[in-house]
């Protein structure tokens, strides 16, 4: 076991807009949670009911999220803010798409997909997660495990080394490019104390009681070109990026690993705290 810290952790309540970055958040077989909200449990989809993020509309980037009173708010520059009730009556729900997946999800309501389709300019609704039809994860790379998730693009944690982002701005800063902070790669656990890019060979992180496996590189797009204080959309750090993390298996840049929490569902995870990493080789 190699001995690191947790430098940060981020929940995404709703796919593609702001995070959070609490001190503290909870572990859940769905990914990481905080004052009730799961990790990409809401999401945007468009009128055909497929999803929708920032590669679409990267002013997703400038959508604010907070949560208090048992309420989720989503404000916007111009907007008043959108105040969506935790607790709600039952509802139908109905089929939506990620990449491949048909997920079952609760539309928000006709206030939510007006103020969203005004704040993108696109209309758009807003769906919760089902939470009664689980999501599997791909077998390929999680095994018989049984993961799943909700509406992340495929597996409920992201971890980053904070040493591959520094490696990245070393390599940025030397060609001329300002550097990038960590929110362009909007991980979920960010780990300090490895070597740059040591997470690509980690096996399981264990902090506290929980137990995370990494089970896939995670490939990267043109989100990490979306500045995200200003929704604008550069080449960089994925130019860089593909000048040295193209993976030969994968065809793609990558940057991160992709995690599935096999041990200790309801515990939580402190920023701060230790964590202690086991290597493949």
């Amino acid at each position: 076991m190699t001995a690191a810290s947790i430098d940060a952790l981020h929940v995404y309540p709703v796919k593609g807009c702001r995070g959070l970055s609490p001190e503290r958040i909870d572990a859940a077989v769905t990914g990481f949670a905080t004052d009730g909200l799961g990790d990409r449990e809401w999401m945007v989809i468009d009128s055909q009911a497929q999803f929708v993020t920032q590669r679409e509309f990267p002013r997703l980037a400038l959508v604010e999220v907070s949560t208090a009173r048992d309420t989720l708010t989503l404000a916007a520059s111009g907007l008043s803010p959108l105040l969506i009730p935790l607790a709600r009556a039952p509802r139908p729900a109905k089929e939506v798409r990620v990449w491949r997946s048909a997920v079952r999800g609760f539309d928000e309501g006709d206030d939510a997909a007006e103020w969203l389709s005004r704040a993108l300019d696109a209309p758009v609704r807003l769906v919760r997660f089902d939470r009664t039809k689980p999501r599997r994860c791909n077998s390929d790379f999680v095994g018989a495990i049984g993961a799943h998730t909700l509406f992340a693009d495929g597996y409920p944690v992201l971890v980053i080394g904070l040493a591959s982002l520094t490696d990245l701005n070393a390599r940025l800063a030397a060609s001329g490019f300002p550097e990038v902070p960590m929110n362009r790669f909007r991980p979920n656990l960010v780990l300090a104390g490895l070597d740059p890019y040591a997470e690509d060979y980690v096996d399981t992180i264990e902090a506290g009681d929980v137990v995370l496996q990494c089970v896939k590189p995670c490939t990267r797009c043109q989100v990490t070109t979306t500045d995200q204080a200003t929704a604008h959309v550069g080449v960089e750090p994925l130019r860089t990026l593909a000048g040295y993390r193209m993976n030969e298996r994968f065809g793609d840049v990558t940057f991160g690993m992709n995690a599935i929490v096999v041990a200790g569902a309801g515990s939580p995870l402190t920023r701060g705290g230790e964590a202690r990493v086991a290597f493949r080789f």
